[in-house]
């Protein structure tokens, strides 16, 4: 759903990124390969594609927090133009983390620490980035469990995350993200393992995040309804790849990429009850399985030799609307780096 017009201000460029997996002392792989996106103030981009395509792994660089193993070998990642990520040391990102970049993860269990209280937990935030004296944190911490909807907030600030359920758990790691006003949240399968009701609660509560704060938002999830419902551009991945590019109109609406197309046919609808439900030959390939050619061609359907040595460019197919695939250049679209 297109959600207006946005401020111009660029809050993340992310410019032909690549990181690599060590195998061995002597052999690396790509994980992801020349992955570019950026995000405007007060916009939210989705990132969707399957399970192994790269998608949260994409949210850990911007936050440097990649496992041991991956490094960024290319690319660079750039902050509102000012902040290098791609440069940072470990100390200098720690900085950054909560007061400019702030990250919700998918599973508030084992992302919040049971051995504290939520209270301690946010004020930590607050005291070591804004300088807040522990009655102010505490008397902000209260204001930001309001804000996120929690109940008993005064109360709330001395219990457990064990204590808390689910939905509650999620809303407290919204309340860390939040609290020191970053310019940029990542949200990385924020509303799994939740109930309906508590999924349209988060998601209603990020929608006014970005309103009322002018939060940029980097939206990750494999659940393409909610992607529609939320976000302005969406980015879709497949195999360490961008594969197709657009405004969610243009995604949904006029998709290009084989694999866009395949991902839009399996979600279930209204028409389609009764029927047997779409899916997608095959598997996402292996890092070990990803050939010289095009990621998708050994499940694409229109797969010619070509596909299989070439990887293709993207291609503008819109204003705002590229995709990666020969068939493209059929209609006389013109190649874009």
């Amino acid at each position: 759903m297109e959600l207006g017009a946005k401020q111009d201000e660029q809050v993340l460029d992310i410019r032909n990124l690549r990181i690599e997996l060590q195998t061995s002392r002597r052999t690396a792989v790509n994980v992801l390969e020349d992955v570019s996106l950026q995000i405007r103030k007060g916009e939210i981009v989705g990132v969707v594609g399957e399970s192994g395509c790269g998608k949260s792994i994409l949210s850990l660089s911007v936050l440097g927090l990649l496992p041991p193993a991956m490094r960024i070998s290319g690319g660079e990642l750039w902050y509102k133009d000012k902040l290098p990520l791609h440069a940072y040391d470990n100390r200098r990102l720690q900085r950054v983390r909560g007061k400019e970049i702030s990250m919700v993860f998918q599973d508030p269990m084992s992302s919040l620490n049971h051995g504290l209280t939520v209270g301690y937990q946010v004020t930590e935030s607050l005291r070591l980035h804004l300088g807040c004296s522990k009655s102010e944190a505490r008397e902000r911490a209260i204001m930001l469990f309001r804000k996120v909807g929690l109940p008993r907030p005064e109360k709330l600030l001395h219990e457990y995350p064990y204590q808390l359920s689910g939905g509650m758990r999620q809303r407290v790691m919204i309340a860390i993200a939040i609290s020191c006003n970053p310019g940029l949240l990542i949200a990385d399968e924020p509303t799994t393992a939740l109930d309906v009701t508590i999924q349209a609660q988060i998601l209603d509560l990020m929608r006014r995040i970005r309103e009322d704060d002018g939060t940029a938002i980097l939206l990750i999830s494999h659940d393409l309804g909610m992607i529609a419902d939320m976000c302005d551009r969406i980015i879709v991945m497949y195999a360490g790849k961008v594969v197709e590019h657009g405004t969610a109109s243009e995604i949904f609406d006029h998709p290009r990429h084989p694999y866009t197309i395949g991902l839009l046919n399996s979600i279930p609808t209204p028409a389609k009850k009764g029927n047997r439900l779409y899916s997608i030959p095959g598997t996402v390939p292996a890092l070990h399985e990803r050939g010289a050619g095009c990621r998708f061609a050994s499940r694409c359907e229109y797969a010619a030799d070509r596909c299989r040595q070439e990887q293709p460019p993207l291609i503008q197919v819109g204003k705002q609307h590229t995709a990666a695939c020969f068939l493209l250049e059929e209609v006389n679209a013109n190649a874009v780096v």
